[in-house]
């Protein structure tokens, strides 16, 4: 049994990964050594694997029908995927972030993804087996209770999670983004050079060739005619300082090139200005077991899928948001943004502070599940995303959270069995071009 799990991890991850890995052996080295670390490490770097067990065995195909498989989901939701932003209004938000495995398939499996990584991390507190099942019980009735306050009208949905309504740990981290300020980012990453701002040169930042430049520079106004209308107003914003090449090294973003470009501000003092990435976009796990050539159909490339996703699953997105082709292939465009926050998992050990925390993480995914429906902006999920899961659920709510509970602890567990697998395979050269 052991040796047929081993090919199976090898043969999906070689298709996940494999063209990325033979174009750079070394990003991909570290980020298996990343993977290896932990088994919550080597969950978060293998979406891909979750997507093909659950297309052979689905424990949630009960709650499916031809309405609840094709919503909008994260694609890669796990408890490390959650953080501050400022949205559009100049709210600080705490919600989903990380859409590049965005895609539109059953709504269970986000919910899935998320529960299993809560028993990773609960056993890797040392929590017993029953308040691991009644944190991921937390989570599945705040889920429902979200998703039908949210059908029922909204009144009593608590809808964004911001300074006004939350507490606790997750309170914190909006606190702490909150001191954040645009001119920290920018004495980070750049240096003043004659009275002009300049990218400083450090590890992982390179220069770029005057050709190259070009390329991105005419990408860049391709980039332009995908914002939102009235980003245009003030074209001073929009005079590119500098630009430079990262490549991707964490645990998502090996061997991805990636472009930083320093932009204007809305006026000439050095403080305003703005980063914003260029990213290659890449494929989401998730397209590789659905087949729906409408969805398909709908973007015209990776970059476009992951920004119109973010846009349908975040509500009031960055304003910089937007897509666009460079060479051929697509790129997201986005804000770097000084007002991320990440929560540190490390810091929350208490079962009670635990729970409340994922408690509203709970409400989180029933936002984002409802935002991107017959109500949003595109017209690929056309009906009302939060009434047709209630009404599938409701059909038995009990069993729709003991089949989390259940699947959390049976695939926390062959996660674990996985991860000493494939650090296996790693560390004996069993996989194939690295």
């Amino acid at each position: 049994m052991t040796q047929d799990r081993a090919a199976r991890i090898v043969d999906v991850m070689t298709a996940e990964f494999g063209e990325l890995m033979a174009a750079d052996p070394a990003a991909f080295r570290r980020k298996f050594r990343k993977m290896a670390a932990s088994p919550f490490a080597f969950y978060r770097g293998t979406a891909c694997l979750l997507y093909a067990d659950l297309a052979d065995d689905d424990p949630s195909a009960k709650f499916l029908d031809p309405r609840t498989s094709r919503v909008w989901i994260h694609g890669d939701l796990h408890a490390e995927n959650f953080g501050s932003y400022m949205n559009a209004h100049g709210v600080l938000v705490f919600n989903v972030n990380d859409f590049d495995e965005a895609y539109v398939g059953p709504f269970s499996w986000d919910v899935l993804r998320f529960s299993a990584s809560v028993a990773l991390i609960g056993y890797a507190k040392a929590l017993s087996d029953d308040v691991i099942s009644r944190l991921v019980t937390a989570y599945a009735r705040s889920y429902l209770t979200e998703l039908r306050a949210l059908a029922a009208g909204g009144d009593d949905a608590i809808g964004s999670l911001t300074l006004d309504n939350t507490e606790g740990p997750l309170r914190d981290v909006l606190q702490k983004a909150r001191l954040n300020t645009r001119v920290a980012l920018l004495d980070e990453q750049t240096a003043i050079v004659d009275y002009e701002r300049r990218f400083a040169m450090r590890d992982g930042v390179y220069e770029v060739d005057a050709a190259t430049r070009a390329r991105v520079e005419e990408a860049f106004g391709a980039y332009l005619a995908t914002l939102p209308p009235g980003r245009l107003e003030r074209p001073a914003e929009y005079r590119i300082k500098d630009i430079v090449l990262r490549k991707g090294v964490g645990i998502g973003s090996a061997g991805l090139p990636s472009y930083n470009l320093l932009l204007e501000g809305h006026t000439q003092a050095l403080e305003n200005d703005v980063v914003i990435y260029m990213k290659q976009g890449q494929v989401p796990a998730v397209s590789r077991v659905i087949e729906d050539p409408r969805v398909r159909a709908y973007f015209t490339d990776q970059g476009h899928r992951t920004a119109e996703s973010q846009r349908a699953l975040q509500a009031h997105a960055d304003q910089w948001l937007g897509h666009t082709q460079l060479g051929g292939v697509g790129q997201l465009v986005a804000e770097v943004s000084p007002y991320a926050a990440d929560l540190d998992w490390a810091e929350i050990s208490e079962p009670e502070d635990l729970a409340q925390v994922i408690t509203y993480l709970g409400r989180a995914t029933a936002r984002m599940h409802s935002v991107a429906d017959d109500e949003s902006s595109h017209d690929l999920v056309d009906f009302s995303t939060e009434e047709a899961i209630v009404a599938q659920v409701d059909n038995d709510p009990e069993g729709f959270v003991a089949m989390l509970v259940d699947f959390a602890h049976s695939y926390g567990a062959r996660v674990r069995a996985d991860h000493q697998i494939f650090v296996d395979l790693f560390r004996n050269g069993r996989l194939p071009g690295i």
